[in-house]
């Protein structure tokens, strides 16, 4: 499974807690933590993105 699928995988986890956790007063902490990995996903894909256009040697379209 690649990172960007496992991160994603996680924030769905931490929604679902979210959703169903019987302790209201966690709910937002399961949202913060899902919208964290969500970010950490987001992160990883560009980083992969940019990696990817690096190694093609086309390092001049991250800039744009």
């Amino acid at each position: 499974m690649h990172p960007t699928d496992e991160f994603l995988r996680h924030a769905a986890e931490g929604e679902q807690m979210a959703k169903f956790t019987r302790d209201t007063a966690s709910v937002p902490t399961w949202n913060r933590m899902a919208e964290r990995w969500r970010r950490y996903a987001e992160i990883q894909a560009r980083t992969q993105r940019c990696a990817t256009l690096c190694r093609r040697g086309k390092a001049s379209a991250i800039l744009v």
